[in-house]
């Protein structure tokens, strides 16, 4: 699975130990609250607000712990651009890692209501993408959006043991250093075109596998990864840009390019999971 070559670095975001309120999302993620759809959009287009379908996942239990929005140049675009909510429900509140529903929207014509799961693992606040072990949830927009986003919202829901059951595969997998290093390097493909040899990765699989925290110096499978997609989506790792001048990697912040990484790695760790089952 080959990635676009291209990340947008600057998305606001916000994400808290406790659920966020309204106030605390329309300063980082005003496009939930846009008032209307885009101009582009055409008479068949149904709008409702995202605020909405919040708020409606709020009265069944799920709260946000997490928002972003798309930064764009066209700022005719700002309060209608693509955002994300990541939500928790109240089963999962706490814990090491905890599942998560994403909620992708827009009202630019960019992004239905798109529903994932996703893990959110606590010592390292980082926020990953599950895979297809959860098929996606779409929600055109035209008929009971409300609703059916609520019950898509169940639908991933009724999807986290299998979430559970391929995280405890994983940490029931112990890899040898040569695995570790192949995962590695099957990741850094994901994002750095490995036929580009005009540009080669800036850094190297050592440092995708170095641990940042005590906690990370294991060899089970769930381990490797988790620092292995930290290292990839939160940069900062020091390392060479295509002519040669020291840099440092940046994180990988824009919705669409985060996910779709997160989601290639997920799969990547399980396909190795089921290989060495």
């Amino acid at each position: 699975m080959q990635l676009a070559s291209s990340f947008r670095y600057d998305a606001p975001m916000l994400r808290a130990d406790s659920p966020l309120s309204d106030d605390q999302i329309r300063r980082v993620a005003p496009s939930i609250f846009a008032d209307g759809k885009h101009q582009s959009r055409s008479e068949r287009y149904t709008y409702i607000p995202t605020i909405d379908m919040l708020r409606g996942l709020r009265n069944e239990g799920f709260q946000p712990f997490m928002v972003c929005q798309t930064r764009v140049r066209d700022q005719d675009k700002r309060e209608f651009t693509k955002h994300l909510i990541r939500m928790r429900p109240a089963s999962e509140i706490n814990g090491d890692d905890v599942n998560e529903i994403i909620l992708l929207n827009s009202h630019d014509g960019s992004s239905s209501f798109h529903l994932l799961g996703g893990v959110y693992r606590f010592v390292c606040q980082n926020g990953m993408v599950a895979g297809e072990t959860i098929g996606e949830v779409r929600v055109p927009h035209k008929g009971n959006i409300v609703q059916n986003v609520i019950n898509g919202a169940f639908d991933v829901v009724d999807g986290f043991d299998l979430i559970r059951e391929q995280k405890d595969g994983m940490r029931a997998v112990t890899l040898t250093r040569d695995e570790q290093h192949a995962l590695a390097r099957s990741a850094l493909a994901l994002r750095y075109d490995p036929t580009d040899t005009e540009a080669p990765a800036p850094i190297t699989e050592s440092q995708l596998l170095a641990p940042r925290r005590f906690e990370d110096r294991r060899d089970d499978l769930w381990t490797v990864f988790n620092r292995i997609q930290e290292s990839l989506t939160k940069g900062g790792l020091h390392g060479r840009s295509r002519n040669g001048r020291a840099m440092f990697t940046r994180p990988v912040t824009g919705i669409d390019q985060n996910v779709k990484l997160n989601r290639a790695l997920w799969m990547l760790a399980d396909a190795m999971r089921q290989i060495k089952a």
